[in-house]
């Protein structure tokens, strides 16, 4: 990949360590790319590790692209101990000797499956009057929150440790807005008891799985020896997920200039966009995301 001068362009997936928010992930990361052109398409709290997306340069502009997509899991859930955060960062609430069984986890798994309603915590980023929730319950404060809907697409049991306070590794793999945390507690409270979060690790963001990711550690070695585009996903691999379309030269031009169009000529004989279509010129470069609108096609986000 070249490297401009004010950066270079393409997706880093970073293996979160423990222990450092996404906010530190991107500063650090700013460093090593040589660009303050830099963000995330979601955080993961600071004592989650695993798979963060970040983007550099032009494809900062695609992350709005990424930040809703599903997200996989694995989840380490300690019963009998409840925490003000619902982790086990929080402060002790309550602890009471929770025995067990692994078939009883096995039996209420089921009804945390497909769609289901969560409320957020707390100790969240969601915005309540424009100021975050975290903030709020930092001051002790406790405020009504509506239940969301959200999917629970696959919830597995990976592992159990039986005793007083058994503790149970679960897969899952959800929906966007998913609280894992939340996830745990209410599980708990369907067994009659309380439960923390003891480890959460983000296994996949969409098609960017942790097989892809670098840690920190490789990304620094990578920037000292000036091959940090080796590890980056180009541009024209960073929306894998969004259908695509090649258009020819005339086509280009115009869509290189946010031109709206009929939707017959990116969607071809079906004439209509159900989302946004990732539109690719005669040389393969991605050139914009399109849109539906109203019987065309508009821009989304234009990269050349």
């Amino acid at each position: 990949m070249t490297q401009a001068l004010s950066g270079p362009d393409g997706l880093l997936i970073v293996d979160k360590p423990a222990a450092h928010t996404s906010h530190d992930v991107v500063a650090r990361s700013r460093k090593y790319l040589g660009t303050r052109k830099v963000g995330h398409s979601g955080t993961l709290d600071p004592d989650a590790t695993g798979v963060l997306v970040l983007g550099a340069g032009r494809a900062t502009r695609l992350l709005r692209f990424i930040q809703g997509l599903d997200k996989a899991y694995r989840a380490t859930i300690c019963f009998g101990v409840e925490t003000d955060t619902l982790d086990a960062s929080g402060k002790v609430l309550s602890r009471h000797e929770m025995p067990l069984s692994e078939s009883q986890l096995q039996d209420v798994l089921p009804k945390f499956a497909g769609e289901i309603e969560q409320i957020p915590p707390m100790v969240s980023a969601i915005k309540v009057e424009g100021e975050p929730l975290y903030k709020r319950a930092r001051r002790g404060e406790e405020i009504e929150r509506e239940a969301r809907k959200l999917k629970i697409y696959d919830l597995r049991l990976e592992q159990f440790s039986p005793g007083p306070f058994p503790e149970a590794t679960l897969y899952v793999m959800c929906s966007s807005g998913t609280y894992v945390r939340s996830l745990a507690a209410d599980i708990a409270t369907a067994l009659g008891g309380v439960a923390h979060l003891g480890a959460l690790r983000r296994l996949a963001v969409g098609p960017f799985d942790v097989a892809m990711s670098h840690a920190i550690e490789e990304i620094e070695a990578h920037a000292e020896a000036g091959t940090i585009g080796e590890i980056l996903v180009p541009l024209e691999e960073s929306l894998p997920h969004l259908p695509r379309v090649e258009v020819g030269d005339e086509v280009a031009e115009g869509v290189r200039h946010g031109m709206v169009f009929p939707a017959s000529v990116l969607s071809g004989c079906s004439g209509s966009l159900d989302g946004p279509l990732a539109v690719f010129g005669p040389e393969q470069r991605l050139l914009a995301v399109y849109g539906p609108h109203r019987k065309g096609a508009k821009p989304l986000c234009v990269m050349a």
